[in-house]
């Protein structure tokens, strides 16, 4: 059982005091009957709520898709620097979120935020080979020579053993598109590099079946919807 204004503001869709003026206005539903206390205990898996008609899901986990802009540090904090975690409400930051995988400061698009720690794992096991594509802009032209040499697998100077990686050339091959079953750290610019055709912007498309909302603005986010959680867990065999 929970308090119903800690509940609702764990959405990240208000704050607490929000709650408080939403249950005074009668706004707020529990199984079809209004609140008259914010402090009401719920149970959050069988109570159905709504507020001015609208369901609320209040799941154990959150979901976000984050439209990563450059300049931001995929890490939950950092004293220095802006993490992916500033552009979100202080009512959701509170829950614990974290990036799923990391994107380099400046690259950009598709990052997964969550609190659910299970998910997030078997989604970044090397075994699960869960694919992730970029969009990359390249100093150079791709040719069939570096779509073979991503294809067969390549070993980096350094000894780095990658997994065969799919590259497509898109217009005049100074773009293309990459596709990873594992995420090794800069490792699209490491392989593009070791190709003679350094990266000048990164770009996530899509992760697994999880796919950039092509509405969401760099630095804007949403909660994910109930197709996408499911697609996400049903990958990974979760309940």
């Amino acid at each position: 059982m929970e308090r119903l204004d800690k509940l609702l503001s764990s959405t990240g869709r208000w704050s607490r005091k929000e709650v408080k003026e939403l249950v005074r206005q009668g706004r707020v539903l529990v199984d079809g009957v209004s609140v008259l206390r914010p402090e009401e205990k719920v149970e959050p898996s069988v109570a159905a709520l709504t507020v001015d008609g609208q369901t609320v899901d209040c799941a154990p986990f959150v979901y976000v898709m984050l439209h990563k802009p450059a300049g931001l540090l995929s890490a939950t904090e950092d004293s220095r620097q802006p993490t992916v975690l500033d552009v979100l409400p202080p009512e959701l930051k509170k829950r614990g979120l974290f990036p799923v995988g990391r994107l380099d400061k400046d690259t950009t698009g598709l990052l997964l935020l969550t609190d659910d720690g299970d998910l997030a794992h078997r989604l970044l096991s090397p075994g699960k080979h869960v694919d992730k594509v970029y969009r990359a802009e390249v100093d150079g032209k791709i040719d069939e020579d570096d779509v073979q040499a991503l294809a067969a697998g390549m070993v980096l100077a350094d000894g780095l053993r990658c997994l065969p990686a799919g590259l497509e050339p898109l217009g005049d091959g100074s773009q293309c598109r990459v596709t990873l079953q594992e995420g090794k750290y800069h490792q699209v610019k490491r392989m593009l590099a070791a190709r003679g055709k350094p990266v000048l912007a990164l770009h996530r498309l899509s992760m697994g079946p999880l796919v950039l909302d092509e509405g969401l603005k760099a630095g804007n986010w949403r909660f994910l919807t109930a197709r996408e959680r499911a697609a996400l867990k049903e990958i990974e065999g979760l309940p």
